[in-house]
């Protein structure tokens, strides 16, 4: 047998199979199975155990073949297994089931396992996409998460939680305490339960403790075989793939058992960790040829599993490590370049030593320490060991991820494959490399590993029993090796420093994801940190690895020609420095938050800056940086600021004890200042030639999720170093390298060889809000928490106003995950309702949603707004721009400051002690040098200098008086020391005395051209602004030094010496020698201009600057005058504000206030100056140049007053436009363009056309027409007779069912009509357009048809994408831009006619109704003679055309015949009441409101008449078929009828009245005659009465009848009996009685009957609501028609007004008695005949039918207003319902489920399984349910969709969460309310049918939704 198996395993020719012995094949299956249990079951069960072998071993062998297939080897081996490879495996899945159940039923086994289950943990295992929960306020670990189930068993309410999608599948955490709150825990789980479950039966798992083992090493048999060594170029997936298709079945059968729950998974545990029995099974090979092979297999493919290479033949055993060793060895890793070369393993040929570093050996490590075990290969010695092993080897497949984790809620198991995950850590990472899913494998990594290391109890264990983190860190480092490349930064050739390659897959894919992640994971633990970081080994290796990512990602400046291929590698740089470095950092940072701590961070500084000192080493850094480049990425400063800063704020360390040398500190400064700079280098767009990606570099840098690891680690790094370094060497440095040096000169023209002129200005601006930024930001000097908070998000508010979750994701939070600050922890709502008051979700009238938003109260802006803080956080400039504009606008209202205000000036936070030294900066002779030539420089006009310059100076003058050093003794000025030879600027360093230091002469540096030496008055008068030359030119030409030749600077005195020959040196005696300067750069003779040396006579301090700065911005003389010499209390008690608001001239008084405070003698100085009347600002020589910008400026001045001129204009006419032609519901006056009707001079009506603009009547050659939107709409249909609004199905139960709707109430009737009657007269007897009826609407404007098919031709040729589609008619409004589809042509008449019409004339109503019939039989009798072709008929023509166009085919043909005309006739009669019954619903189903029409300026009814009437025409009735005749003439021949073959006529009594009104009128000829009007309606009345009548007698119960019948008959002589309800009812009564209507009553007809005796009342308020419909709609029809305005009257006299108002009554009379709809009645034949006639008609009929003759008669016409389905309140109720409910038609569950709002069907959105022709499922419904228009809620997304024919739109939400904000695509997950009012304004939309011209983002779906 075993060699059979092995022949056919080795693909060889199958010997003939013995077969098994027939009783062994006979015996069943359970009864073996039960002899087997029994053998078993004896004390001496050695005889059943070899049986049991022995069975297993035959069964689970007839898989064998199977292998052989899924090895790829010749499949046709594999038949020779009895029927096929699938049944052996079937037969032995079989055999197992049966063995486990020891002979009972499977089921019966698994339900009694399951009884023995202590469920106390939940552990339910899902996939990617999953939805669950996550409950903050319950988790300990921020990775906990819930199932749905369990997270709505238990209590959460008022709980911070959230629903997510998972990413990479989870498991829930209900009952696991490590994890979460017991309080959470649901009700399933809350139990401890294992008390009271009993033991599990010894006998009842016996059987799965023999079975189960073989059955595993089966499986893992399979999997050694199914392996093959990928070779070079055959791709492994297919082959993996393949092995794991087959092994489905015996892997989904193993996670059946883990679900059968504890009992079951322990004996699993016992079976998958026991190393006795994969001992004996593994070994006992022996000679099966096949076992032998595949373990070769296996173990080749161990072979690449360690981190050692081939080369190093030495195995190590696997021993335990000792527990005191260092992991690593420390001196191997620091190795002197501490570089480490590159991983040449076995399989990795892809790697070439191309790159110059491979070919450096490795730094090997050193082979003495114990813990070989990380590197070596691996070795299993349990199922379990070797089960994991494969999993990682075939990648992760999603069954054995899912089947490994079900096992968790076992505690011994949980321990063991942690264990054993940590020992195959370094294999996963090697798979993982080389994976080429490696995004899918990364999920299920993350999906195993965040169960594990979530529980702080198990990663502590495994810390300390199997070295988590040396493993960690090594396998980190490793995989980081493989991609690392010589560093350019700084000393290109010599450079030692290797860094990360961002462009290699490993970075750019994020790889390294799973693994970092796992370590932030474990760094989470306080437990696991400690150890971290008290390692001394881990922490070098893990700055060495930090290293690898310092300067990554070099950017070098172009400077010839624009960069080719601008790389994208940035991202991968970014995000490998946020996820790599500063997360493990903000890990540890939040261990070392208290005073006991202070030993770690002594040890992470300590080897910071050690691996700094490598890294300067490495680069080669002197003093200077390399000019034009610069990295973003300096990790190892960042790591040593934040510890630093944490050192100082939590933990009072002294932080000079954590400080280097000064040589180390200047050193450290200088290349987060060089990245300062170059951010200020690519605002100024100096880097433009590297592309776009490096202004993305420098948003990122700042941007909210990055900020705090980068950019604030830096400002905090460079103002520890200033508060430490000397001042002026600080501040020299800022300049340098901001390249700014050469502009602080007083001359009026210098040279800069470092900077374009264009990049001046912006250049020094830059520097000058650094220094501010520098100065003034105490993020980490001071601030607490709170305050950070709170400034953070005052500065994102005051940018715009932000939503909740913008502003969330807005603030930089810590950028670790797991570090347990939590978004939305209490502290942000508090201080966001402290500073931000909320503005509800609002609706514009354009119809564009807002949502919830946050903006700053106002004493926020009057107190808090920190311009500093804004420029620090914004990523946009325009921002910046945004808050001031901002401010303004508020100071200008709530009237604080009427100009433009400036900046405003606040007070800060008190600096921290440690840092006091920063205020330093503020008084340094360089700063105040620089100050005083930049007031001197700007009051002189100088070029290149602006408002933000003076507005920093001010800023930066005030700060210094804000912070001075101490009350300086006034005498201090009189002393003279040696000191004053050397800096003859300044006598001392504090800016008080210093501001009223004169100084005198200046010693410059100009140009030759410079207007200075050109001057030849040598004395020249005190007028000269710019002082005289005390020397005449020196003919020695002075060459400037260039700044940049590296000097080593030893001392700091050399390098501020040398800054100040840079900045001009100066002197009061005119006489000192200038040294000659040596230049390095050599310039071509003749290109630049040269520099010769001038005096400029200046005799000014910063004071009396200050002061003339006073009036050259106020623009008067004298302008400034001492505050306190009017009022002496000002010096006595300043009241000077915190925080200040004003412009420049506010800001010079205050700081002329403030420095008078701090010094009697500035104080008196101040007063001198004012008091010397001051010499008028000398009349600048204005140079032609100059005058002409001047010019310039003023022109433009001008230009933008007449613009805005224009622009408020222009605004308000649109304003009155948008009021007239775009507002939805505002019944305002018609617009001119319809002029009214009460003109007398005769006048046609004048059309604009708003394409050629010509005004004109619409003539038959040139027609002009409206622009018309038609479309097909079944909102009608939708009408209930119920006021409640049908509820959207939350529950299998509720379900809608559209019987009750009126398109499915008017269907029914006509097919009943169409069962019995003639086919053409049914189709005159009803309405249809309920469903897909054709709405007409336009905005009002005309054009000449002619110019809009030039226009048409125009936008087909326009290659712009449109969001609509010319080829199917479609354009925009060419004036209001709203969306159109067809022209209406507007018939021409003169308004003569109109007033004609009118004339009331005296005939009779029997001679109106003979004019009617007379009329009606003329064909075509309209002024327009059809035979001659005009291009007004053809226009007519072709709009109907359009108009049939728009709906289907099915909502126009109702004919038994189909093309007969009689549909066109029904089809064009139905239009017309389509549109009135829409306009009807658009007043709000009534006419209470009266006046003009809503939709009146707007309206086409009347054009669209003359169309329809015109196209009516063509169809005559046949004068016998007229229901006009019917109604107003007495048939003789009664009987005539009946003996006819063919089906009948419809009665008339069947018709419905308001078809048979608008038949009558479009028959006749337009325009019609006001009485023909009247004598229609008078006719039409008579006969609804009547049916109402009939209704009633129906409704009534037999006595009812009985009684009304006799009542009546009394008086039916009485004069006024035609008018009287009473009189008229007996007669119906009585004619109807005749026939069998009023039969079978009593039987089912039960329902029908009103128990309610009916009284008089009653039954006029029946018969008023019966007719009102029709009177409503005749009175809007007469509106349209005759420009009759409707009255508006109370709802209860309705009625009465609108009868009145038709002529009906003779006038509206107001008597006492109430009033009787009956007096109304007109008849113009005697009534009780026409009656009689009519009810004999009916019958007839319910001779036969008496059953429908009855449902006929009773119509429903009080039909309510349509609308959308009620939804609930939560969203979670619609969610946890569809998200998971199966599609009816594929009964799958929809990726993208749908729900339709107006019928409540379940719809896949997207999904190819519902797709019929073509069409997918959504598009289709939106055809038939609402004729093209589908409004859905999508409800993974929450938000609603629109479709609109074949566009589509995302409309939004209306769902809304606690802050008013929609939450598209659930990410936030937070609980959604329904927001009432924008289901309104959807609903709203719908019936009006402006979906089309609201909503502007439109695009075509493609039928694909």
């Amino acid at each position: 047998m075993a060699a059979a198996a092995a022949a056919a395993a080795a693909g060889g020719p199958q010997p003939p199979q013995p077969e098994l012995p027939a009783s062994v094949l006979a015996l069943d299956k359970a009864a073996t199975a039960a002899h087997l249990k029994a053998a078993l079951s004896r004390p001496d069960n050695r005889a059943g155990a070899e049986e049991l072998q022995a069975l297993l071993e035959r069964v689970l062998s007839a898989e064998r073949p199977l292998a052989a297939a899924a090895g790829g080897e010749e499949a046709a081996a594999a038949g020779g297994g009895g029927g096929g490879p699938g049944a052996a495996e079937e037969e032995a899945l079989e055999w197992c089931k049966c063995l486990l159940a020891g002979g009972g039923g499977y089921d019966e086994f698994c339900a009694a396992v399951r009884a023995y289950d202590p469920a106390a943990l939940c552990g339910l295992v899902w996939t990617a996409n999953f939805v669950a929960y996550r409950c903050r306020t319950c988790g300990i670990s921020p990775c906990m998460s819930l199932c749905a189930e369990c997270f709505h068993q238990g209590d959460h309410t008022g709980h911070d939680f959230n629903m997510f999608r998972s990413q990479a599948g989870g498991a829930c955490d209900c009952g696991d305490s490590n994890v979460m709150r017991e309080s959470g825990f649901c009700k399933r789980h809350q139990l401890k339960s294992s008390s009271n479950i009993p033991c599990v039966p010894k006998d009842l798992l016996m059987m799965s403790e023999f079975v189960l083992p073989r059955f595993i090493f089966c499986l893992i048999q399979y999997l050694r075989e199914g392996y093959n060594e990928p070779a070079a170029d055959v791709p492994l997936e297919k082959d993996l793939n393949k092995v794991l298709q087959l092994l489905e079945p015996q892997i989904s059968f193993l996670e059946d058992l883990t679900k059968m729950g504890g009992a079951m998974r322990s004996v699993l545990t016992q079976v998958l960790t026991n190393q006795q029995n994969y001992k004996d099974l593994t070994s006992g090979l022996g000679e099966n040829a096949c076992a032998k092979k595949s373990h070769e297999k296996y173990l080749i493919a161990l072979k690449s599993s360690g981190l050692t290479y081939p080369e190093d033949k030495l195995v190590y055993g696997m021993q335990e490590p000792s527990a005191g060793t260092s992991t690593l060895a420390v001196q191997g890793f620091a190795g002197a370049t501490g570089t480490l070369g590159q991983v040449d393993s076995s399989d990795e040929e892809d790697q070439d030593g191309s790159q110059g570093l491979g070919k450096r050996k490795r730094v090997k490590l050193s082979s003495g320490t114990k813990d070989q075990s990380i590197m070596d290969v691996l070795k299993h010695k349990s199922f379990l060991e070797e089960l994991l092993f494969w999993t990682i080897k075939y990648e992760f497949p999603q069954k054995m991820v899912t089947f490994l984790l079900n096992m968790l809620p076992d505690q011994e198991y949980k321990v063991a494959f942690t264990k054993t995950f940590v020992q195959h850590y370094a294999f996963i990472m090697k798979t993982l490399k080389k994976s080429h899913e490696s995004d899918t494998m990364s999920n299920r990594i993350v999906h195993i590993s965040v169960q594990l290391f979530s529980n702080e109890e198990l990663a502590r264990q495994v810390t300390e029993e199997c070295q988590l983190l040396d493993i960690m860190v090594t396998v980190l480092l490793y995989m980081m090796e493989s991609c690392l490349i010589k560093s350019e930064l700084q000393d290109e050739e010599n450079s030692l420093h290797v860094v990360v390659n961002c462009g290699e897959a490993l970075l750019k894919n994020n790889t390294y994801w799973p693994l970092v992640s796992d370590f932030i994971n474990i760094l989470s633990h306080q437990s696991v940190a400690k150890r971290f970081l008290e390692d001394h080994g881990l922490l070098v290796t893990w700055m060495n690895f930090v290293s690898f990512f310092q300067g990554m990602n070099l950017n070098k400046r172009e400077l010839n020609e624009h960069v080719e291929f601008e790389s994208q590698t940035y991202y991968a740089a970014f995000a490998a420095e946020l996820e790599a470095c500063a997360q493990p950092m903000w890990g540890l940072l939040s261990h070392c938050k208290v005073r006991e701590t202070q030993e770690y961070t002594q040890n992470v500084v300590r080897y910071c800056l050690e691996a700094l000192q490598d890294w300067f080493d490495a680069i080669n850094f002197v003093d200077e940086p390399a000019p034009n480049q610069v990295t973003f990425h300096l990790p190892l400063h960042r790591y040593y600021a934040m510890f630093l800063s944490k050192a100082v704020k939590c933990q009072e360390l002294d932080l000079d004890s954590v400080l280097p040398d000064q040589e180390m500190l200047m050193k450290l400064m200088i290349h987060p200042l060089q990245i300062q700079a170059s951010l200020a280098e690519i605002h100024s767009n100096m880097w433009v030639r590297n592309g776009l990606q490096i202004k993305g570099q420098a948003m990122t840098y700042v941007q909210s999720h990055f900020c705090n690891s980068m950019i604030d680690p830096d400002i905090y790094l460079l103002q520890v170093c200033a508060s430490r370094l000397d001042p002026d060497y600080f501040i020299s440095s800022i300049f340098e390298r901001f390249k700014v040096v050469d502009l602080l000169t007083m001359a009026s023209q210098h040279q800069n060889t470092v900077l374009d002129a264009e990049h001046e200005r912006s250049m020094l601006e830059g520097a000058l809000t650094f220094l501010v930024i520098l100065l003034s930001l105490r993020l980490h000097l001071g601030m607490s928490d709170d305050e950070i908070l709170r400034a953070e998000m005052v500065a994102q508010l005051c940018m715009n106003d932000r939503t909740h979750s913008s502003l969330l994701d807005l603030i930089p939070e810590n950028p670790n995950p797991k570090s347990g600050i939590i978004p939305g922890s209490y502290s942000f709502e508090s201080v966001l309702s402290a500073v931000a008051d909320f503005k509800a979700p609002v609706f514009e009238p354009g119809g564009s949603m807002q949502q919830g938003m946050y903006t700053p109260k106002a004493e926020v802006w009057d107190q808090e707004f920190d311009p500093v803080m804004v420029i620090l956080r914004t990523v946009y400039r325009r921002d910046v721009q945004s808050a001031m504009d901002r401010y303004t606008a508020f100071l200008k209202q709530s009237g604080k400051f009427p100009g433009n205000p400036w900046p405003p000036y606040k007070k800060r936070t008190p600096l921290h002690p440690s840092y006091k030294g920063l205020m330093r900066l503020l008084h340094c002779k360089t700063l105040h040098i620089v100050l005083f030539t930049l007031l001197y420089k700007i009051l002189m006009d100088h070029q290149n200098l602006s408002e933000h310059v003076l507005c920093m100076v001010l800023y930066l003058i005030e700060l210094g008086l804000e912070n001075s050093p101490g009350e300086e003794s006034d005498e201090e000025a009189s002393v003279v020391g040696p000191e004053r030879c050397h800096d003859s600027w300044f006598p001392g360093s504090n800016l008080v005395s210093n501001m009223r230091h004169f100084i005198n002469y200046v010693r410059v540096r100009v140009p030759e051209t410079a207007p200075e030496v050109k001057r030849d008055s040598l004395a020249s008068t005190s007028s000269d602004s710019l002082g005289s030359l005390q020397s005449s030119r020196r003919p020695k030409v002075l060459q400037r030094e260039n700044s940049g030749t590296a000097q080593v600077f030893s001392l700091v005195a050399e390098r501020r010496k040398k800054f100040q020959e840079i900045i001009n040196r100066c002197s009061s005696e005119a006489n000192q020698v200038v040294r000659p300067k040596t230049s390095s750069k050599w310039s071509a003779p003749g290109s630049v201009p040269q520099l010769t040396t001038a005096i400029l006579e200046i005799k000014e301090s910063i004071l009396s600057l200050l002061i003339k700065l006073h009036h050259k911005l106020s623009g008067k003389q004298n302008s400034y005058y001492p505050p306190w010499l009017d009022d002496i209390e000002i010096l006595i008690q300043p009241e000077i504000p915190k925080y200040s608001h004003g412009d420049g001239i506010t800001a010079i008084e205050r700081i002329l206030l403030k420095a008078a405070l701090q010094s009697r003698m500035n104080k008196r100085i101040i007063e001198e100056i004012c008091r010397k009347v001051t010499p008028p600002v000398p009349p600048k020589k204005i140079t032609t140049a100059e005058k002409k910008t001047l010019d310039k400026e003023e022109r433009r001045q001008k230009a933008r007053e007449r613009q805005q001129k224009l622009l408020a204009e222009f605004a308000s006419r649109q304003k009155s436009f948008m009021e007239t032609a775009m507002d939805v519901d505002s019944p305002e006056t018609d617009i001119p363009m319809e002029i009214t009707t009460a003109e007398p001079q005769v006048s046609e009506t004048v059309y604009d056309c708003v394409i050629c603009g010509q005004s004109g009547p619409s003539s038959e050659d040139r027609p002009t027409g409206l622009v018309v939107l038609l479309q097909a709409s079944s909102v009608l249909g939708q009408c209930r007779d119920s006021t409640e609004p049908k509820k959207l199905p939350i529950t299998e139960e509720e379900q809608i069912y559209p019987w009750d709707t009126c398109a499915a109430v008017h269907d029914v009737r006509l097919s009943l009509l169409q069962r019995y009657f003639k086919d053409s007269s049914c189709l005159l007897a009803v309405s249809i357009g309920w469903e897909g009826g054709v709405y007409v609407q336009t905005c009002g404007h005309t054009l000449h048809i002619d110019c809009h098919k030039s226009y048409m031709e125009s936008l087909r040729n326009d290659q712009v994408l449109q969001g609509f589609s010319v080829d199917k008619g479609e354009f925009t409004c060419p004036l209001c831009r709203q969306f159109a589809n067809s022209v209406l042509p507007c018939y021409p008449g003169s308004n003569v006619e109109n007033n004609l019409w009118k004339r009331a004339s005296n005939k009779s109503i029997q001679d109106l109704i003979k004019d009617v019939e007379e009329l009606q039989g003329r064909p075509g009798a309209f002024p327009v003679s059809i035979s001659s072709e005009t291009n007004l008929s053809k226009e007519m023509e072709s709009v109907m055309k359009d108009i049939k166009n728009t709906t289907q085919k099915k909502y126009r043909d109702y004919s038994k015949t189909p093309g007969s005309p009689d549909n066109d006739f029904l089809f064009m009669y139905s239009v017309a009441r389509t549109n009135l019954e829409l306009e009807l619903v658009h007043r709000g189903g009534n006419l209470c409101s009266g006046g003009a029409s809503t939709a009146g300026k707007r309206s086409c009814l009347n054009q669209l008449f003359h169309v329809l009437a015109l196209h009516m025409r063509l169809y005559s009735i046949d004068s016998e078929y007229n229901p006009w005749r019917k109604l107003t003439q007495l048939i003789e021949e009664m009987n005539s009828q009946l003996g006819n073959e063919e089906q009948p006529e419809v009665p008339i009594l069947y018709h419905d009245v308001t078809s048979l009104l608008l038949i009558q009128i479009l028959m006749m000829p337009q325009p019609l005659h006001k009485d023909h009007f009247t004598c229609i309606v008078k006719v039409l009345f008579t006969l609804l009465y009547i049916q109402g009548l009939v209704a009633l007698s129906v409704k009534c119960s037999e006595e009812d009848r009985s009684t009304w019948k006799h009542v009546g008959a009394l008086r039916k002589n009485t004069c006024e009996a035609e008018k009287s309800y009473e009189v008229l009812l007996s007669f119906v009564i009585s004619e109807l009685s005749k026939g069998k209507l009023y039969h079978e009553e009593g039987t089912q007809e039960g329902a029908m009957v009103s128990p309610i005796a009916w009284s008089p009342e009653s039954m006029e308020k029946y018969l008023q609501d019966f007719c009102l419909p029709f009177l409503r709609i005749t009175s809007l029809l007469q509106h349209h028609l005759f420009g009759e305005d409707l009255p508006a009257c109370q709802e209860e006299e309705e009625f009465a007004v609108l009868a009145s108002c038709l002529g009906l009554l003779p006038t509206f009379y107001q008597t006492e008695h109430p009033f009787i709809s009956a007096s109304c009645l007109d008849w113009s034949v005697p009534a009780f005949d026409i009656i009689s006639q009519w009810c004999f008609e009916i019958n007839s009929f319910t001779e036969q039918h008496t059953e429908q003759g009855k449902a006929l008669l009773i119509q429903e016409s009080r039909w309510k207003l349509p609308h959308l389905l009620q939804l609930p309140e939560n969203y979670n109720t619609i969610f946890q319902y569809y998200h998971r409910k199966t599609c009816s038609v594929c009964t799958k569950v929809p990726k993208d489920p749908a729900v339709c709002l107006v019928c409540g069907t379940f719809v896949c959105l997207k999904g190819l399984c519902c797709k019929q022709q073509s069409f997918c499922e959504c598009v289709l419904h939106s055809q038939n349910c609402g004729a093209g228009t589908g409004i859905f809620l999508l409800i993974n997304a929450s938000v609603i969709i629109i479709i609109r024919g074949h566009r589509f739109c995302l409309w939004g939400s209306v769902y809304l969460d606690a802050h008013g904000e929609e939450d598209r695509d659930l990410r936030r997950g937070k609980p959604l309310y329904i927001c009432k009012e924008r289901y309104k304004v959807l609903e709203q939309q719908w019936i009006s049918h402006t979906f089309d011209h609201i909503n502007k983002r439109w695009g075509p779906h493609y039928n694909g939704l």
